[in-house]
């Protein structure tokens, strides 16, 4: 009779009511159940059986639309991470090298960079020839055939001993360290003279990595290093591009490893590796030495609409004779090959790249680093005037004013400028041969 009653009067009740008596009485249920009889409790629990069932479905629909709610907010948050990373891109990161409590200040010298300058212009050459100069070439100079060809050829034409590192361009940088310290050991070595390095670019920065990790090794070898343009601190163009938590950086980075790896045959490592991330890891464990002496040189890109339809001279392509001796009987000479320039619009690459970066961050670069990333700390400094590219250095322009120094000669001065500077601060460069005492005298 009671559980007639009782669901008679449930089933009458409206749906407010069932709900208010869902939340009100069925958490009760347990307790009611412990002070009740066992014939009561089988008749409740056939009662109220459908409730439970009920409640529990309400609990997991509650916890699944939280759960789901967590999901959708978290990736919201990630979401706004990644357009924050992507907006804020290095603007932290440039010139962070400077900013370190400590760092050692710069030297400015330019003005007597100028001066050495000119007077290699007119035929005034202070260069010694009892040291081997080195020549290290930058990101994918294997592809360029001409890279510092000219510098090399200038240098051999004064009766100095140059080389240029045959090393792989597209490697990492502490392989190349590797292959340096090897290469400077054996010219070393060979030739019995110690060894000034010039590097350019990322060149400069796998010529400092190899100083800086095997300088145990090379201390008595390397009496010098001049950087040109080399993201010694880090590039923004490499740290926006593999920057890890902005958007597309997943799709951005197999593009990448796809023309780097698959299409040049490099390594990754060898953009990643100029990244701020990365090069203030490499120069925490491996700082270059105090002292040895050092030059920095870094320059501005000009961004005239002229720039823009200038032409570099990359490379060489030689043109073969059609087999005229068919024609002409055997004894036909063919003319030799004809070579034709290659020339692409490098420098309006570098002008778009140093607008853009003028735009995002504000700073001044030569179109791919920024000029107070190029400077290594405790070195003396060159800051021409000068609008040049990053790219100017190796490659001849179309468009050259003949008034102008060319890239040799600047490479002429700046090797000059660090041994007067290293003769003046008393640094040990002229041990391997009396020769080098007399590096002040010219000889024209």
């Amino acid at each position: 009779m009671f559980h007639h009653q009782f669901c008679k009067g449930l089933y009458s009740c409206n749906l407010s009511t069932v709900i208010v008596a869902f939340f009100i009485f069925i958490p009760s249920l347990d307790l009611i159940l412990d002070f009740l009889s066992h014939g009561n409790k089988v008749i409740l629990i056939r009662v109220f059986h459908p409730f439970s069932s009920a409640k529990k479905l309400m609990f997991l629909c509650v916890n699944q639309f939280q759960r789901h709610v967590s999901q959708r907010s978290s990736r919201l948050t990630r979401l706004v991470g990644r357009i924050q990373s992507t907006i804020q891109g290095s603007a932290n990161d440039i010139g962070w090298l400077q900013c370190i409590p400590g760092s050692l200040p710069v030297k400015d010298r330019t003005d007597k960079f100028v001066q050495l300058l000119e007077s290699v212009s007119n035929g005034i050459h202070k260069l010694p020839n009892c040291y081997i100069y080195l020549l290290i070439p930058g990101l994918f100079s294997n592809h360029g055939p001409l890279y510092f060809v000219d510098t090399k050829r200038y240098f051999s034409k004064l009766g100095l001993t140059c080389h240029i590192a045959k090393i792989h361009s597209e490697a990492s940088v502490e392989t190349n360290a590797l292959e340096l310290k090897n290469y400077i050991e054996e010219l070393y070595w060979g030739g019995g003279k110690r060894v000034i390095l010039l590097g350019h670019s990322k060149g400069g920065v796998d010529a400092a990595a190899a100083i800086a990790k095997y300088w145990s090794d090379l201390r008595d070898k390397v009496a010098g290093l001049v950087v040109i343009q080399s993201p010694y601190a880090g590039s923004p163009i490499a740290s926006d591009i593999l920057r890890e938590g902005q958007i597309a950086d997943t799709e951005t980075r197999r593009i990448m490893e796809l023309i780097i790896c698959k299409i040049i045959k490099g390594d990754i490592s060898s953009l990643e590796d100029l990244t701020y991330e990365k090069r203030r890891a490499f120069l925490t464990k491996y700082p270059l030495p105090a002292d040895l002496p050092t030059v920095s040189f870094h320059t501005q890109i000009s961004i005239a609409p002229r720039v823009i339809s200038t032409m570099s001279h990359i490379a060489h392509a030689e043109l073969s004779w059609l087999p005229l001796s068919v024609f002409h009987g055997p004894d036909f000479q063919e003319p030799p090959a004809t070579k034709l320039p290659v020339i692409i619009p490098l420098a309006a690459a570098m002008a778009i790249c140093a607008i853009h970066l003028k735009l995002r961050y504000g700073e001044a670069s030569d179109g791919l680093v920024v000029r107070k990333d190029a400077e290594v700390p405790g070195s003396v400094v060159v800051r021409p005037d000068q609008k040049l590219d990053h790219a100017w250095m190796v490659y001849s322009q179309s468009r050259k004013d003949a008034r102008e120094s060319d890239a040799s000669q600047m490479c002429e001065a700046l090797l000059t400028l660090l041994l007067e500077e290293a003769k003046n601060e008393q640094f040990s460069v002229s041990d391997s041969s009396s020769m080098c005492n007399d590096l002040i005298v010219g000889h024209e």
